[in-house]
């Protein structure tokens, strides 16, 4: 009897403490996806003003080029358009990739809250399908849990490619026009700007999947799964946020 009452006594302030973690954790889970869906919600304003620049800049240089019969005034106004275009595309796809970290961080963060949560109440484990590991086959599975990995689709389709190769293009012609500027012939033009466009992707991808690499090299995760696999080559470029 003396250990059912102080099991009863003790009953009240356990409950009240599981109440109070579960609502601080739920707190912070909502601070989270908060400041994910503003950071998200930023990231695709910039994606959308970059590409109206795009837009803009390649009509304005088909309206000038016809008006001036492409003279060699046309060739400086290219030159300068396409520059402000390429400036702004390298800075809207270093938003991109740092968005991208940051999302990555989100998730670690809140897989770290689903542990909390199963320690609340392991009843529910079973019912969730994001990850509770903060490790990288934790966030694997929350940023793609339909599968135990995840296409080629899904970082071929992904924003940060989309702006990789749409700065390509643009750093290609602005080196194009410079060297056309130079008074190389139509085939130089051309082989320089593929060769240089071609390289700004290369190492934009090459960047990124070193980022993304030299976090999970420093980063200790605290709820780690059983087995954790290191990012495979292929599956090495920053998880791209769902847009």
């Amino acid at each position: 009897m003396p250990d059912d009452a102080a099991e009863q006594s003790e009953n009240p302030d356990a409950a009240a403490s599981r109440a109070l973690r579960a609502q601080l954790l739920a707190t912070e889970h909502w601070s989270l996806l908060a400041s994910r869906g503003t950071t998200q919600s930023e990231v695709l304003t910039r994606i959308s003003m970059f590409l109206t620049l795009v837009s803009a800049g390649l009509v304005s240089l088909a309206l000038v080029g016809q008006a001036s019969d492409f003279s060699e005034a046309f060739g400086v106004f290219a030159i300068a358009v396409l520059g402000v275009v390429a400036l702004v595309g390298v800075l809207t796809q270093v938003r991109v990739l740092n968005v991208a970290m940051e999302d990555l961080m989100y998730v670690l963060a809140m897989n770290r809250l689903r542990a909390a949560y199963v320690d609340l109440d392991p009843g529910i484990a079973d019912t969730l399908m994001a990850s509770t590991r903060d490790d990288y086959a934790g966030v694997r599975q929350t940023y793609y849990f339909l599968t135990p990995r995840r296409g080629q689709s899904q970082f071929v389709g992904s924003s940060m490619l989309f702006i990789i190769a749409v700065n390509s293009a643009m750093i290609g012609l602005l080196i194009g026009a410079i060297v056309n500027a130079l008074g190389a012939v139509t085939w130089l033009v051309v082989l320089i700007g593929a060769v240089i466009g071609a390289a700004f992707g290369v190492f934009s991808v090459w960047r990124g999947q070193r980022r993304f690499l030299g976090f999970w090299k420093q980063y200790r995760p605290l709820n780690p799964s059983p087995t954790t696999p290191d990012p495979a080559p292929d599956a090495a470029a920053p998880p791209d946020p769902p847009h």
